[in-house]
């Protein structure tokens, strides 16, 4: 972790706007990308990686929503306070005729991605318990207890919208996690009625299907939750096949309750209830089958696809592993961790306030400032490839795999992106001819479209092309 980085870095240029006036050198090319923007909220903040060396600074010092951004820090900070080694370890045991299953707070458990990644069937998991307890010949289990106490219990964070629980991107947080805590809905409009199939099958959830079959018009179907828990009614209309994934209430018990109905159908009766608390340590523990996801995979699901669950509980894992216990990972800690990391590396406490791990908060904030120096603090550690590789790739993956196409930029850009309401935020390293630069762009109050937000990215490749071989690659 680098001290105050800040007194090393030289400010050579500071841009003032152009007033439709082509400047020379890499002002000039931002003015002209950025055109006449109708607010000024906005700032970038430009950087030689390898001289530490200020090339460009606007609003560089001002706190600003920086939405999705914000997991640059977030992930950061868990390489820093979890290493690069670190991996969650889910255990699944018996304790006498009870099955237990000990969560670490491994966001990926059962994640799509990361099955497709591993050429997994999406139902191994729950597969593997089921042939462990063949392999013992148990035909019979009585209680499952599901222990999330790696958490706290706090799994909806307070500054989310009510409005957005239902949604994939603001699931609930939880010290075990499966399928990215959300059931996939599929409806179909078949000869005017309308089915519903619900992936995983499970009736920890209940459907209420109020949707309208049409043969004409808008179609278009939703998802709403009301005061009963997993209780899930659907409405809109209907004309072809829709499908949404949709959060979950109660993550831990959802593994649990699916768990059960799994070993049913594998021939496993379970007579007993389930019961979502700590277990005791004291107690004897069977281990079945143990279940580990390393931070790489973590890292990538966060910055190259934005998955809000892998920050947050990034975010929780490091406030937990602070206590002797390792247990009662909190919003609340994992902020002040992140906090002592930012003031360690010099960033004033006057430039930053962190809310969430994700950015789907409002009231995070970040300035340009503070995101180059996190990347410079990973650019210059050990755990730079990785950091580096877990970041979209513009024309290539992630989030701007269909941004930066032409040749001229593809697979130069490597940054990570954050969008809510008002806010465009574009922050990573630019791979140019003449080195590394490390830039952040945060546009708050609709003040810059996304698309001159990737042409400030562009203008610094421009700029730094070699005269020589302006369109060639550079392999990252």
């Amino acid at each position: 972790m680098k001290v105050d980085v800040r007194k090393s870095l030289t400010v050579v240029f500071i841009s003032a706007w152009l007033c439709g006036v082509a400047a020379g050198g890499l002002a000039g090319r931002i003015g002209l990308a950025l055109k006449s923007p109708v607010r000024k909220d906005y700032a970038i903040h430009i950087l030689e990686a390898d001289s530490e060396t200020v090339v460009y600074s606007y609003n560089a010092n001002q706190p600003m929503i920086p939405a999705s951004n914000m997991k640059l820090v977030t992930t950061a900070a868990a390489l820093v306070y979890l290493g690069a080694d670190f991996e969650y370890t889910t255990r699944v045991g018996l304790c006498e005729d009870t099955l237990v299953v000990i969560g670490s707070g491994d966001p990926l458990l059962g994640d799509e991605r990361i099955n497709e990644k591993y050429g997994r069937d999406s139902n191994w998991v729950l597969d593997a318990v089921a042939e462990a307890l063949q392999h013992r010949g148990i035909q019979e289990i009585n209680d499952v207890i599901v222990d999330s106490t790696v958490f706290d219990d706090e799994r909806v964070h307070p500054s989310w919208a009510a409005k957005d629980l239902n949604r994939w991107f603001a699931c609930e947080v939880c010290g075990i996690n499966y399928n990215d805590n959300c059931i996939k809905v599929t409806t179909n409009n078949l000869d005017g009625t309308v089915q519903v199939w619900v992936e995983p099958p499970t009736s920890f959830v209940r459907i209420v299907n109020e949707i309208k079959a049409i043969s004409t018009g808008k179609s278009g179907v939703g998802a709403y939750r009301n005061a009963t828990p997993n209780k899930i009614t659907l409405r809109g209309k209907c004309r072809g096949t829709e499908g949404m994934d949709v959060a979950i209430e109660k993550p831990a018990a959802f593994l649990g309750y699916i768990l059960a109905e799994h070993l049913l159908r594998a021939g496993i009766s379970t007579r007993g209830r389930l019961m979502e608390r700590a277990f005791d340590r004291d107690r004897p523990f069977d281990e079945l089958v143990t279940f580990t996801t390393p931070i790489t995979d973590v890292l990538h699901r966060s910055n190259k696809n934005s998955l809000n669950l892998a920050s947050e509980a990034l975010l929780k894992t490091i406030a937990a592993h602070d206590g002797p216990d390792a247990k009662g990972g909190s919003w609340d800690r994992g902020a002040e961790r992140i906090t002592q990391y930012l003031s360690q590396l010099g960033v004033p406490m006057e430039e930053f306030a962190i809310d969430d791990g994700s950015g789907l908060s409002r009231e995070n904030r970040l300035s340009a400032n503070s995101l180059t120096t996190v990347l410079l603090d990973m650019y210059e550690s050990d755990d730079w490839p990785l950091f580096r590789d877990s970041l979209s790739v513009g024309g290539v993956d992630g989030t701007i795999d269909e941004q930066f196409q032409s040749p001229r930029y593809r697979g130069k850009v490597l940054a990570k992106t954050g969008t809510i309401a008002g806010v465009k935020s574009l922050s990573g390293v630019c791979l140019t001819n003449r080195g590394p630069y490390l830039f952040s762009i945060l546009s708050n109050r609709y003040s810059l479209s996304p698309d001159r937000v990737y042409s400030v990215a562009e203008a610094i490749i421009d700029e730094y092309a070699a005269d020589d071989d302006q369109d060639s690659e550079i392999p990252n």
